[in-house]
C-alpha cells in the first residue's frame, strides 16, 4: 500500500497531551475501528515502545504496531499543543501513529520509511506545527507544501 492511500484515510487531531501514555491512548482511539479495539491497539503501541522509542528526531514520533483485527492499515496524525517526552533525544509534538494488519510485513516497513521521508521535509513539519485543527493537519498531508530547495 502506498503512503498516499494511507494518508487519504488518516484521522487527525490537535491534542493537549500530558505524557507519552496519553498520546498513545489518543492515537489508539483514533486508529481503532471499534472502541473495543482501542485498548488492544494501545497495548500494542506501548509494547512496541518498550523495544525502543519511535521518536525519529525533529520533534516527531511514529508509534506503530500490528493489529490482527485490522484488514487495512490505519493512520492517526496528532499535533500536540505542548511537546512531551517520548524517549528520544528531544520532546515530541508531532505524532503519526500507524496500525497495520498482522500479515503486513514488507508494507509495514515501507510505510515507516515513507513517513520518515515525509517528515524529513522542514516545510511540512512547519506547516503541521502551524495547523490549528485536525482539518488543517489533513490539508497539509493531502497537499504538502513544496519541498525546500537543497
Amino acid at each position: 500500500m502506498p503512503l498516499t492511500d494511507l494518508l487519504a484515510a488518516v484521522r487527525t487531531q490537535v491534542l493537549p497531551a500530558a505524557d507519552r501514555d496519553s498520546v498513545l491512548k489518543a492515537a489508539a482511539r483514533l486508529l481503532a475501528c471499534r472502541e473495543a479495539n482501542a485498548e488492544l491497539l494501545y497495548q500494542n503501541l506501548c509494547q512496541r515502545e518498550t523495544l525502543g522509542s519511535t521518536a525519529i528526531g525533529h520533534g516527531i514520533a511514529i508509534p506503530h504496531g500490528r493489529a490482527p483485527l485490522l484488514e487495512r492499515p490505519r493512520g492517526a496524525l496528532l499535533r500536540l499543543e505542548s511537546p512531551v517526552e517520548f524517549g528520544g533525544d528531544e520532546p515530541v509534538d508531532l505524532v503519526f501513529a500507524i496500525a497495520v494488519p498482522a500479515h503486513y510485513t514488507h508494507q509495514h516497513l515501507m510505510l515507516l520509511s515513507e513517513l520518515a521521508e515525509l517528515f524529513s521535509e522542514p516545510a511540512i513539519r512547519q506547516a503541521l506545527r502551524e495547523a490549528r485543527d485536525g482539518e488543517e493537519l489533513r490539508r497539509v498531508i493531502e497537499f504538502p507544501p513544496p519541498a525546500s530547495a537543497a
